[in-house]
């Protein structure tokens, strides 16, 4: 006998463990003889911690497809692992140790530090592993790798040497992303670009030997606006200390304003006078002559577009900055190093490599932080006079002191001309203050600085071409469609791949050095020295960028470069689920090493699940205070009802998806509903019947739950075929709600109590049939819940065959459309009377007549067979026909007929017309209310959305109140 409560703390572990002992979860388990394999390789979470609400989603709905195509007899493969994840991991672990006063890594030495790392490896993992169990995933966990085991680092040597051999791989001095905390190049996908408070500063470069040119600016029309001779060319800049590293200034080449100094000199106006830098006027079309003094200075080692520009005029690029993003302090003192740089500028021939040991920053800023060197460079530009003024009337300035020959910025809005007597304020504005984007590292929460660095880079144009193709041609699909341009978006214009990071977590790059520089790539030392003829080598210390080992995932989890059993029989894999924020990091790449080394796409479909966010629409985060932890849910509410709270709200194209606890209770109660609808139908009788045929049934009613039982299996089953997760959790949610609980069980209980002992066996053999494909329909969300009840509900009866996770999926066995018509128009009649009821606000205790009025010989009858039905479910006393409509009735129409509600005696009818009418003027104010806040353009444009959408859900949900309202005053009205 099933308990009275479903407990599913003391449950789940124990199903769970069961499942584990039987080997329920290895691969092939349950499969039919020749069945086709499916195969989905797991997102590997990294080992930096726990699991978070998104993992839960993601392994939800994995683990949905999985159970659904075991049960369907595929030989099934969901391959778990977990990922070092690089940066992450380090950063973990490097965070942790400052907490607890430990000496750094540095201070650890990199072998030390690595063994420490690997701890949190072992640690993380065990943690995680250990989430997903206990969500209910159902991984073959004996397979389960680690993108840094034995085995994928092979792998990853292997792919690495290939890809080097067929010139793929190279090295090449370009600039990066660099993280000064991690003092590690990123790629651009780790950067964010941030709005964040800036500056941007106006300064003279000085032209070379005191030259003059007269500046002209003209409006539209051609007319003159500005005419005055000039000794300066004018640039504005948001980072003043990258001015040391200047190269040339750039001008557009139809920028008649410049034309008479192209190809001048001009001054850089930092450091000791004596040795200022000299650098070339010159044209390019990056410039905009309509953005600020149409004129900029180019820095190729500091800025991505400026390193553009560099590249096509053959300008030099100096370096400035070390690891830590403080100015350099190596090389020769400054006038030395200064002289090296000028003679480029006269024509001296230098490689890149030569130029990358110049250090140009003067001695007094060497060692300074970058933005401590601004100010400083700031301060020192100032105090020669060479700061551009900026207009007073511009929306936000900083004042500084000092003087300045001139108020105006390059003749624009002038605002005052001093007199050769007359003195200027104390303070002069100097600097605008203005939103700038900013690029952070997403890890490391530093302002990121471009950096010309040595690297390793991936030829990603070459193997992109086939990876667009595939996705072109229709071998791999996104679902949801769309997602197909972003995909695109990116590949088409992808750059070079920088796969090294100065780390030292991580798969060090198999490349050797001898004592020249000559680099040996090998899959071992001792296969480098063999190529070196003997001579001593050293190792490159860099390592891999993690993408760079996930890319090969799908194939070196089954045993790649080995021809593996596994390789053969699930390469290509069927289906990814996985988040649209990792379409760049991960799909793609997979994409491409997957067709590239295994001359197959990795998946046929690609599914782009929503990201988790708050009750609210808001991103989760700690210090927001939101953050839903899966293992707290679970604990609270158990496994199945967070899965199901989940994939019943993961709506196919829908970016984002609102979890809460709310949610997580709302699959608990189903969960109760279930259990309890099973312990009903258990002390009523109801238990499996030895070989039971559905389609063997006679009474209306139970063919009826058979036919609804198949509509639900298929309904079901093509959801998931198309991936719509949320629309098979609501099918199988209804019939069991409602179909089965709310009313097969309700109509059956006369059955139950009844004297018809061959009504009352079919019924009951009906409904443990139908208890029985619901479990199965329903375990591929609720698996603990289902799996419990598969084996209890046979306590004392016929035992299920084996266990419910390798059972069978369900077919359609009847399909009585005469006996569905039926049944679902007596569910609509007492439905639609109790809605009436609920509408004209009549006491729940109340007894009604029914008068039914031009009803066919059908309805006659089946008012005849279920009249004691719906005396009983709709609260009618009496159920009378008729000609004609008794007066001051509320009125249903149900197919031909006319149910009518006489009213008189059971409501105050004008009460409640007044009732209903205040309650309607009550939300027609609130929808013009809400209505006039969404039709308002600044509003919807600066209000977070998380705040427009829960404006226009509030709308929604008002209107449909509003229109039930109007539906009562409707009857009320014919009523009179």
């Amino acid at each position: 006998m099933l308990d009275k409560n479903y407990e599913a703390a003391s449950v789940e572990p124990r199903i769970y463990e069961t499942w584990e002992n039987a080997g329920a979860f290895k691969a092939g388990a349950g499969a039919k003889e020749g069945a086709d394999a499916f195969t989905i390789v797991i997102p590997p979470p990294n080992v930096t911690g726990s699991l978070h609400m998104g993992h839960a989603l993601n392994n939800t709905l994995q683990d949905i497809l999985v159970r659904w195509k075991r049960m369907q007899g595929f030989d099934v493969l969901w391959q778990p692992g977990t990922d070092h994840a690089g940066i992450a991991t380090q950063m973990v672990v490097e965070r942790e140790l400052a907490e607890h006063q430990q000496p750094g890594r540095r201070e650890m030495g990199r072998e030390a530090f690595v063994e420490r790392v690997w701890e949190q490896k072992r640690k993380s993992e065990g943690t995680i592993l250990g989430q997903l169990k206990r969500l209910g995933a159902s991984c073959d966990w004996s397979r389960t790798e680690f993108t840094m085991s034995e085995n994928l680092s092979a792998a990853v040597l292997k792919v690495f040497v290939d890809l080097y051999n067929e010139g793929l791989i190279y090295k090449s001095k370009r600039l990066v992303n660099w993280d000064p905390k991690f003092e590690t190049a990123i790629s651009d996908l780790e950067v964010e670009n941030i709005e964040s408070d800036g500056h941007m500063w106006h300064f003279k470069y000085p032209l070379a030997g005191g030259e003059t040119y007269e500046y002209v600016e003209k409006d539209e029309d051609g007319n003159v606006t500005l005419r005055e001779t000039r000794d300066y060319i004018s640039i504005a800049t948001t980072r003043p200390e990258t001015m040391l590293g200047d190269g040339a200034v750039a001008v557009h080449p139809d920028d008649e304003r410049y034309k008479p100094i192209v190809g001048k000199l001009c001054e850089i106006p930092v450091g000791p006078k004596e040795h200022r830098r000299l650098i070339p006027i010159i044209t390019d079309e990056y410039p905009d002559p309509d953005f600020g003094s149409g004129a900029v200075k180019i820095t190729g080692a500091h800025d991505f577009n400026d390193y553009q520009v560099a590249l096509r005029g053959k300008i030099p690029m100096y370096r400035l900055m070390d690891t830590k993003g403080a100015l350099r302090s190596d090389g020769a003192p400054y006038d030395e190093e200064a002289k090296k740089a000028q003679a480029i500028i006269d024509g001296a021939e230098m490689s890149i490599n030569e130029i990358d040991l110049i250090n140009i920053v003067p001695d007094d800023l060497r060692g300074l932080d970058r933005f401590e060197a601004r100010k400083k460079v700031i301060d020192q530009i100032t105090a020669e006079g060479l700061a551009v003024m900026v207009a007073s009337d511009h929306p936000e300035v900083a004042w500084m002191k000092g003087k300045a020959p001139e108020w105006r910025l390059d003749g624009k809005a002038v605002i005052q001309k001093l007199g050769e007597d007359e003195e200027g304020p104390e303070t002069l504005p100097m600097v605008e203050s203005k939103k700038i984007m900013q690029p952070f590292g997403d890890r490391s929460k530093v302002v990121i600085e471009p950096m010309l660095t040595d690297q390793w880079f991936v030829d990603a144009k070459t193997l992109a071409a086939p990876a667009l193709k595939a996705v072109q041609d229709g071998d791999t699909k996104f679902v949801p469609g769309n997602w197909d341009k972003t995909y695109y978006n990116w590949l088409n214009d992808i750059q070079p791949w920088c796969i090294s990071r100065q780390l030292w977590w991580g798969h060090q790059i198999p490349v050797w050095y001898d004592e020249d520089g000559n680099e040996y790539c090998a899959q071992s030392e001792a296969e480098a020295v063999e190529m070196a003829g003997g001579k001593a080598l050293t190792r490159d210390e860099d390592v891999l960028d993690t993408w760079f080992s996930s890319a090969l995932w799908p194939f070196s989890t089954l045993g790649w470069p080995n021809k593996t059993p596994e390789l053969e029989r699930y390469y290509k894999t069927d289906v990814l689920i996985t988040g649209f924020d990792i379409i760049f990091f991960w799909v793609a790449r997979m994409m491409m090493q997957g067709i590239h080394f295994m001359d197959e796409v990795p998946f046929h479909t690609v599914y782009i699940n929503s990201i988790v966010v708050d009750k609210n629409g808001k991103k989760m985060s700690k210090s927001l205070g939101n953050v839903l932890d899966p293992l707290d849910l679970i604990a609270q509410f158990g496994a199945d009802a967070t899965r199901f709270a989940l994939a019943s709200q993961e709506v196919q194209g829908r970016r984002t998806l609102r979890m809460s606890d709310q949610a997580a209770e709302g699959g608990q109660r189903f969960a109760t509903k279930l259990w309890n609808a099973a312990r009903f139908a258990e002390m009523n009788g109801c238990a499996r019947v030895e070989s039971f045929d559905p389609a063997t049934t006679k009474l209306t009613l139970n063919r009826w739950i058979a036919t609804e039982t198949g509509r639900c299996i298929t309904e079901v089953t093509k959801a998931l075929e198309d991936y719509r997760f949320n629309d098979a959790s609501s099918a199988v949610y209804r019939f069991v709600w409602n179909s089965f609980c709310d009313w097969f069980l309700e109509l059956a209980k006369p059955v139950f109590n009844g004297d018809d002992e061959a009504a009352k066996a079919e019924t009951r053999a009906t409904a443990a049939w139908a208890i029985d494909e619901i479990l199965k329909v329903l375990h591929p969300f609720m698996p603990f819940l289902t799996e419990e009840l598969w084996e209890r509900l046979g306590d004392e009866g016929v035992k299920a065959d084996g266990m419910l996770m390798l059972s069978a999926w369900p077919a359609p066995h009847v399909e009585d459309e005469a006996a569905a018509d039926e049944i679902n128009w007596l569910v609509g009649l007492i439905s639609e009377i109790r809605s009436v009821r609920a509408e004209m606000n009549i006491p729940a205790g109340a007894k009604v007549q029914l008068v039914v009025v031009g009803a066919n010989d059908q309805t006659t009858a089946r008012i005849n067979t279920h009249a004691s039905a719906v005396q009983r479910l709709a609260r009618a006393e009496t159920i009378e026909m008729a000609d004609a409509a008794p007066a001051g009735s509320a009125q249903i129409i149900v197919g031909e007929a006319t149910v009518c509600i006489p009213l008189a005696g059971v409501i105050d009818l004008g009460a409640e017309k007044a009732r209903l009418t205040k309650d309607a003027g009550k939300l027609e104010g609130e929808i013009s209310k809400i209505e006039k806040k969404l039709g308002n353009p600044k509003f919807v444009e600066k209000a977070p959305q998380d705040v427009v959408d829960g404006e226009k859900e509030k709308v929604t949900e008002a209107k449909a109140k509003l229109e039930k309202i109007q539906v009562a005053l409707g009857r009320l009205a014919e009523i009179g």
